[in-house]
């Protein structure tokens, strides 16, 4: 007679022989079934079965295998039994065996089912899984496992979006089956409808029932409410609220969290519905008895003739802790053809009419204080970041990453001033390291708080050398190197102190209303190019010492209206070479003592209109040289006393038309050679009283009443024509001797 219990191994079907089997099994757990066995070998090596599919394989009443399998995760000697060995061997689902393995990555802009799916890639030699979703899912911009088994990862993950999970077990294998929805469970392979007989005594031979039925009722919350924060849009309110009415007291009781991450409110509405239906899972559940052996968790059954009609309907298994054994081993030979077998079921079940959600049994990772990354960005860029100033890391535990503007979300950036359109900004640039903070301590959720110095990035200013300096220090992008930044530092160190402030380019400061410097000492100012400065109303200027401007090329001043300058005591201006002075009107040039003017070469003066000069005493005028003097007019001198008119050399003086010279009292010239003057038509002389010419000792007298004496030694009167003598009165010649032709 055929066994109807068959254990399968690598090590063939007669090696280990079934002989007692517990298996917990339960939806969205991964249970364990442990198998005791009997063998004719001592010594059973445990490495050709740890990690290997095993199963132990029963017949149902309808004559169908129902599978148990797994992978041999512990084998162990145990007692003997009679001439046998004993041993036990413990099966776990393939899904334990992610319970084995940990990691820390990031998985971007993927749902649920992506992220599961690629966590399972990494056991593709395992794994074998299939999804039965009926919902959509939000895709998760930023998802990290950090330190945390592959299992605990995908486990908190579907227990936090409402997807709940069992396995099929067939021939040699199992298959995980992921689900939502209770409307895409099947009813369990081989189990009938199921009879209540609460007295086992009377339950008909091979007839699948249920001798024990334990249903209860437990208050539960009734409201549920979520709510988040986008900061994208931190307006508006991502606050969802649900109510389920029952008919018990306090039915109303509210549930409320800040879960904090979602950021559409069908997203809060669906994680809002999920919170309800887990509680409400619990809300009736009942505990039986079964000896159905195809009564399997995760799959649908159907309770009938139970006294209280209320709990006759279909069911879905949550768990089940099913025993088997086998009676009279020894008794029977060795083997279990013709043992009797012992089936015992204890399981929990919940109505098929009500959603269900699996509970959270899975914790959240969270991350106590502050981690540090590194900023990072595309090839070739310095900085990488978008319009809220947030930036990319790759964190040091991140052994995937390419430290490239893929290795993370955008990371938001603490500031110590942050308001509308002003407070503070500085992006962290790439590679940098900054300090990152988590939400809450949701991996998930990062955030910059902060920049430290390492090894690749010093500080600005050497330490501890300067350790009383401190101050802002930027770097001029892109390939700036140190010598090209702006920079505030301040230097505190005791008789040194010192602020100093460097633009690399420009500077530009803005002041709304009054600006005021003080300087307690001296004060420098070096200008490389050029310098304008534009006042828009009056300027004062004081120096309360000396002032001196020296301008090694041109300068140029414009006054739109008047100029004053006062100078208490001395002023002395030098040209080096020429200078202009040109006056649209009138100047009057006030000097209270003496002026005086040199000119090293030439002066020219030019007047379109009249000069007037006023000499309140004595002027004095000096040309080394030459001396010209045009006017095209007229020009009119007047000298309250003396003027005396010094030439060294040649003194010429000409006059296109007219020329009158007006003297007051006595006009004297002396001229130290020859004079000539030359008349072109006629030459007028008119003395008042007498008019004397005298050469040595000769002499022409002329007096106004018309006298005229002529003195000489020797007097010659030479006519080239006539000589006519003729007189009124008398003629008289005097002499020693006359002499005529």
């Amino acid at each position: 007679m055929a066994s109807p219990i068959i254990f399968n191994s690598p090590l063939g079907p007669d090696v280990l022989r079934f002989q007692h089997l517990r298996a917990m099994q339960g939806v969205s757990q991964l249970g364990s079934i442990t198998v005791n066995l009997v063998s004719d070998k001592p010594d059973l090596s445990a490495d050709k079965l740890l990690g290997q599919a095993a199963g132990v394989s029963v017949l149902m009443r309808d004559g169908k295998p129902r599978h148990f399998n797994g992978v041999v995760t512990r084998f162990a000697i145990g007692p003997a039994q009679g001439r046998h060995y004993g041993y036990q061997a413990v099966l776990h689902p393939w899904l334990w065996l992610l319970t084995r393995t940990s990691d820390c990555r990031i998985f971007q802009n993927q749902n649920v089912q992506q992220i599961v799916e690629a966590v399972f890639a990494d056991h593709a030699a395992v794994a074998q899984f299939r999804f039965k979703l009926t919902r959509s899912y939000a895709t998760r911009t930023y998802c990290v496992q950090y330190r945390e088994t592959d299992y605990n990862f995908i486990a908190r993950l579907l227990e936090e979006e409402g997807i709940y999970w069992f396995f099929e077990h067939t021939d040699g294998q199992h298959t995980l089956v992921l689900t939502d929805a209770v409307s895409m469970l099947d009813p369990s392979p081989g189990c009938p409808p199921l009879r209540y007989f609460p007295n086992t005594g009377q339950v008909p031979p091979n007839v699948d029932t249920i001798s024990q039925w334990a249903a209860r009722s437990e208050l539960q919350t009734g409201q549920a409410a979520a709510a988040s924060f986008d900061f994208e849009r931190p307006a508006v309110s991502l606050l969802t609220q649900q109510s389920l009415k029952r008919g018990h007291a306090h039915s109303d009781l509210e549930q409320y969290d800040y879960d904090g991450r979602y950021i559409q409110l069908g997203d809060g509405q669906q994680l809002r519905d999920n919170r309800m239906d887990e509680v409400q899972s619990d809300f009736q559940q009942a505990q039986g008895d079964t000896n159905a052996i195809g009564l399997t968790s995760g799959y649908l059954f159907e309770l009938q003739h139970h006294p209280h009609a209320s709990q006759n309907g279909k069911f879905i298994c949550l768990s089940t802790e099913a025993v088997i054994g086998v009676a009279g081993y020894e008794a029977e030979g060795g083997g279990a053809g013709g043992a009797a077998v012992d089936y015992h079921c204890r399981f929990v079940a919940a109505p098929s009419a009500h959603s269900y959600r699996p509970p959270r049994r899975t914790g959240r990772p969270s991350i106590y204080g502050t981690q540090t990354a590194v900023v990072v960005g595309p090839a070739g860029e310095e900085i990488y970041t978008d319009k809220y100033g947030r930036v990319k890391v790759q964190f040091h535990w991140d052994r995937y990453g390419k430290r490239d503007d893929k290795s993370s979300c955008w990371v938001r950036v603490a500031s110590p001033w942050a308001g509308n359109s002003f407070g503070f900004v500085q992006v962290p640039r790439i590679g940098q390291e900054v300090v990152v903070n988590f939400l809450e301590g949701d991996p998930d959720q990062p955030l910059i708080t902060g920049r430290v110095y390492n090894a690749a990035n010093m500080p600005p200013w050497e330490l501890p050398a300067n350790a009383t300096q401190s101050g802002v220090l930027s770097r001029s992008s892109k390939g700036g190197v140190y010598s090209n930044a702006n920079a505030l530092r301040f230097e505190d160190k005791k008789g040194s102190e010192q602020l100093w402030l460097h633009a690399e380019k420009n500077q530009d400061i803005e002041v709304e209303n009054d600006e005021t410097h003080w300087v307690g000492h001296d004060r420098t100012k070096t200008i490389d190019h050029d310098e304008t400065t534009l006042v828009k109303h009056n300027r004062t200027e004081t120096v309360n010492g000396n002032e001196t401007i020296t301008i090694h090329q041109n300068r140029m001043e414009t006054v739109d209206l008047d100029e004053t300058i006062t100078i208490h005591k001395n002023r002395t201006e030098t040209v080096d070479l020429n200078e202009n002075i040109t006056i649209g009107v009138n100047r009057t040039e006030a000097v209270g003592a003496n002026e005086t003017i040199t000119i090293g070469a030439n002066e020219t003066v030019t007047i379109g209109a009249n000069e007037s000069v006023t000499i309140g005493a004595n002027r004095t005028v000096t040309v080394g040289g030459a001396k010209a003097e045009t006017i095209a007019l007229a020009k009119a001198e007047t000298i309250g006393l003396a003027k005396a008119l010094t030439i060294g050399a040649a003194y010429q003086t000409s006059v296109g038309g007219l020329m009158n010279t007006s003297v007051g009292l006595t006009q004297s010239a002396q001229i130290g050679q020859s004079k000539s003057t030359d008349v072109g038509k006629k030459y007028n002389i008119t003395a008042g009283d007498e008019f004397t010419i005298t050469v040595g000792k000769a002499s022409l007298v002329m007096k106004k009443d018309g006298s005229i004496t002529l003195k000489g030694k020797d007097i010659l009167i030479d006519g080239s024509g006539n000589i006519k003598v003729k007189a009124s009165s008398d003629v008289v010649i005097k002499g020693s001797k006359i002499a005529e032709n």
